[in-house]
């Protein structure tokens, strides 16, 4: 039997309902670990930062958070966000502070109709939609350059910079993985979002980039948009969407406007990578930390949960991965549903159905493996 393998996770809850629905992740994974004949294990340290670790000291994280980080497998995050505490403050003091520390420079959100989740979108086959987000993660918009002056001229004086930052670098990488994504699906096809139009520096760069990558992916199918026109092509004609790429504001933005449609920001996945695999990457749930319903067993913890498949994936665990999709797929296909879509169930009910036929997927495939053995 070869040498069990032990994978070594950050467990980061935050803030609200980050605390439930990464307990909930962390019950499927230990389902795994049981089920896995002894081939793996997961081995979970806890870190209490967020905004309550900021109101006892002043800060979101350590100061050598970061680096606490770096010698982890994989960061299983959360929510960030609370109360009391300025929203900027808790995002640049965490959640930032890790994507960019860690140069975690590829955000992948991916948008899935589940079954039997009531249709937000009027579409004829929406059962078949099927896209992913592509977020550059660690410049653009939110690079942080900036600042505030001129407070001292008096009331109505002050004057704020907010500049983004494109570099051909940060351009080329993301674009380059989101064609090299699109190999790897049934159809072959990147979809660039700018507005260069109006912002004719960085992101005509960016379009500049795009062409010139794309043409040594002669085999892959492409077009651009405006983000305002994709914005539009999302309700229109979400069935031209295959991979998405677009800046780190955009595709924000255009990431909560397709889980919106598909039904639920709680149901959103999403991974924030090092694709180098230089230092440990990040998973969480689309949604925030949804303090208004923290504390009442109500939060969907599917986004999380499905962020765990993207984890298992990520650690060499593809056939788990899969299994834990197909068994998200079939809970709701089954009805079982929070409030957030229009269900009765509680948080802790989701994730029982979704381990059940976790059970039921390992059985069969045990069943199959026999009868093909003989």
């Amino acid at each position: 039997m070869s040498e069990s393998k032990k994978f070594r996770l950050a467990v980061i809850p935050g803030d609200g309902i980050g605390k439930e629905v990464v307990r909930e992740g962390l019950r499927v994974l230990d389902f795994f670990e049981q089920n896995s004949g002894g081939k793996y294990s997961f081995e979970s340290d806890f870190f209490p930062w967020g905004c309550e670790y900021y109101l006892e000291h002043g800060k979101m994280m350590d100061e050598d958070g970061v680096d606490k980080l770096r010698d982890y497998d994989a960061i299983y995050f959360g929510a960030v966000g609370f109360p009391g505490v300025p929203d900027h403050v808790s995002l640049w003091g965490l959640r930032i502070a890790i994507c960019q520390g860690l140069d975690q420079w590829a955000n992948i959100r991916p948008v899935e109709f589940l079954p039997g989740v009531p249709r937000r979108l009027n579409h004829p086959e929406a059962d078949k939609l099927n896209w992913v987000l592509i977020r550059e993660n660690s410049e653009g918009e939110y690079s942080g350059v900036g600042g505030r002056n001129f407070t001292g001229r008096g009331p109505g004086k002050e004057v704020a910079v907010q500049s983004s930052l494109f570099t051909e670098h940060g351009c080329e990488r993301i674009i380059r993985y989101a064609f090299d994504l699109a190999r790897t699906r049934k159809r072959k096809k990147v979809t660039s979002v700018t507005k260069s139009n109006a912002q004719q520096f960085g992101m005509v760069l960016w379009d500049e980039v795009f062409e010139h990558v794309s043409k040594e992916y002669p085999d892959v199918e492409t077009d651009q948009w405006l983000v305002d026109a994709m914005a539009a092509q999302f309700v229109l004609r979400p069935e031209e969407l295959e991979v998405v790429v677009a800046s780190n504001l955009f595709a924000d933005i255009l990431s909560d406007l397709g889980s919106a449609l598909s039904g639920s920001l709680g149901i959103a996945a999403s991974a924030n990578l090092n694709p180098e695999r230089r230092t440990p990457s990040m998973f969480e749930s689309v949604h925030g930390s949804a303090p208004d319903i923290a504390g009442k067993g109500i939060a969907n913890p599917i986004g999380t949960i499905g962020s765990a498949a993207l984890m298992l994936d990520h650690l060499g665990l593809q056939e788990e991965a899969e299994q834990l999709n197909q068994a998200i797929r079939e809970t709701t296909r089954q009805g079982y549903l929070t409030r957030d879509l229009g269900g009765t169930h509680n948080t802790e009910e989701i994730t029982d159905a979704i381990i059940d036929n976790l059970g039921k997927i390992q059985a069969n495939q045990d069943t199959k493996e026999k009868s093909t053995s003989h």
